[in-house]
């Protein structure tokens, strides 16, 4: 018996196949393997098609099959995780009237914060966690105003995820997790987000029906089927977002645990017990998986624009002829502190950590006399670990515990400079493990069919830690003095 996770992103989709006994994930593939399109018609804009996203999870499915050779009669369930903060519109007969409107889309930008003042921002602070900002109801509103023939067309508006769950199923509903991550859910109330929906003037029927995170949200039904090279009938049992999906897949559910990644951008994700906001919106808070009004568990997410993509950058311009690897082992030659070279990683564009400043990429202290390739190295991996370290003191002075970070491995964690960098000034373990979003997905499915008796034993299932980076206390002065250096560099950016 199988479990089948996906995993839909803005550049492909990700599919895994769990074996739903033991635990193991069999296989994970990728669709396509260069990065989908992006349509950007206008400056700050960024669409998809949600076909495009559904003929990779075709694609991605059969290709899973011809390398497990795996019994489609077998897979028990299936889960997703998904983008967040689209915006898929569907008329009457359930037909997509505009290409999607995705996550890194800012058009929307001056309909929230013009709701953030109106409506008041403590206001909406206390009961979404969140200015209304660039998210999803907000792209409604956009829609409203400036598509107006295409809203009157709308019976409903969903989230990436709910788009591919309806395709599978024909069935049209969402989850407190997607309405939160729209700014669509009242903390304060536990109901969906009338106010803010009146003030858009957005009717409440546009709303799917809400079902549970982990629940059966209908069945694989023949046309599906067929189109994916399943057998109908096999139950949908889970759908989040792709960050507290991550979570949930490095088995993050209580507080004091947070999740991490280190990939194109750097993100940190921490569980609070009780609804918390940033009253600077330098972190966004929804609900996580396991949240419940009588639980109100809730995920702090911290974005970083500049992480890998910094790294990547300084690779393609200084060392395009070294490896990843071979650049750490010459990163390593340094000592900590990158003797006196600090880099600013922040290169793309406005960062919201930072309250929307863009300080630009920044070198500070480079000494043509003593500096090479190797301290440009070391003083990047430090300078984006102190981007993580500088984030995680925000959540901290929220007070939110943080005692252990996960991560999943394939990302900037696997250096040791820079997870120790990390580890170090936040005193904290990092665990690195051999897990993924789409196998994540596929564990939370076999929730909802009764295969795992809670999320906790799911999201505990078999992981594998592939290492373990502790606190290096014969660092700690060289890299306190160098972050305190990249601070008064960031302050006067």
């Amino acid at each position: 018996m199988y479990l089948l996770g996906y995993d839909i992103g803005s550049s492909s989709v990700k599919a895994a196949l769990i074996d739903a006994v033991t635990g193991v994930t069999l296989q994970t593939v990728q669709f396509p393997s260069h990065e989908m399109n992006i349509i950007a018609s206008q400056p700050d804009w960024a669409e998809q098609h949600p076909d495009d996203w559904w003929e990779a999870c075709c694609m991605a499915t059969r290709q899973l099959m011809a390398s497990t050779n795996f019994h489609a009669a077998d897979i028990a369930a299936i889960g997703i995780a998904y983008q967040m903060h689209g915006l898929v519109m569907l008329d009457k007969g359930g037909k997509v009237l505009r290409p999607a409107i995705i996550w890194c889309d800012s058009r929307a930008v001056g309909q929230g914060e013009k709701a953030f003042q109106m409506l008041g921002t403590q206001f909406c602070l206390e009961h979404y966690l969140n200015s209304p900002g660039n998210f999803t109801a907000s792209k409604l509103r956009w829609v409203k105003e400036h598509e107006p023939d295409i809203f009157e067309k709308t019976q409903h508006f969903m989230l990436p995820g709910d788009y591919i769950a309806y395709r599978m199923t024909g069935e049209i509903c969402t989850t407190i997790g997607g309405l939160s991550e729209g700014i669509l859910w009242d903390f304060n109330a536990k109901k969906p987000a009338s106010t803010l929906l009146d003030y858009y003037d957005i009717p409440e029927s546009m709303l799917p029906p809400v079902v549970d995170v982990f629940s059966r949200q209908g069945e694989l039904h023949p046309k599906a089927a067929a189109a994916l090279g399943l057998q109908p009938g096999i139950p949908v049992g889970y759908r989040a977002g792709d960050q507290p999906n991550n979570a949930f897949s490095l088995n993050v559910l209580r507080s004091g645990e947070v999740a991490a990644t280190g990939g194109t951008s750097g993100v940190v994700y921490a569980v609070s017990e009780t609804p918390v906001y940033d009253i600077k919106q330098r972190v966004n808070s929804f609900s996580h998986v396991n949240y419940r009004p009588s639980q109100p568990f809730t995920g702090v997410l911290l974005c970083i624009n500049g992480a890998g993509s910094a790294y990547r950058w300084l690779r393609e311009n200084t060392g395009a002829l070294y490896t990843y690897a071979q650049m750490e082992a010459m990163a390593g030659t340094v000592a900590p502190g990158a003797e006196g070279l600090c880099i600013l990683p922040f290169g793309n564009g406005a960062e919201r950590m930072l309250e929307h400043r863009n300080t630009g990429a920044i070198v500070s202290g480079l000494n043509f006399n003593r500096h090479n390739q190797a301290h440009l190295y070391r003083a990047a991996l430090e300078g984006i670990a102190f981007s993580f370290v500088w984030g995680v003191n925000v959540m901290r002075n929220m007070g939110i515990s943080i005692s252990k970070m996960r991560v999943g491995g394939g990302n900037l964690f696997e250096s040791a400079i820079f997870s120790s960098t990390i580890s170090t000034l936040l005193n904290i373990e990092i665990e690195i493990y051999d897990t993924n979003g789409a196998a994540g997905a596929a564990r939370a499915a076999g929730v909802a069919v009764g295969l795992y008796t809670n999320p906790e034993e799911a999201a505990g299932c078999l992981l594998n830690v592939l290492q373990k980076q502790e606190p290096q206390s014969a660092d700690s002065p060289a890299l306190e003095a160098a972050y305190v250096r990249w601070c008064n560099y960031l302050n006067k950016g």
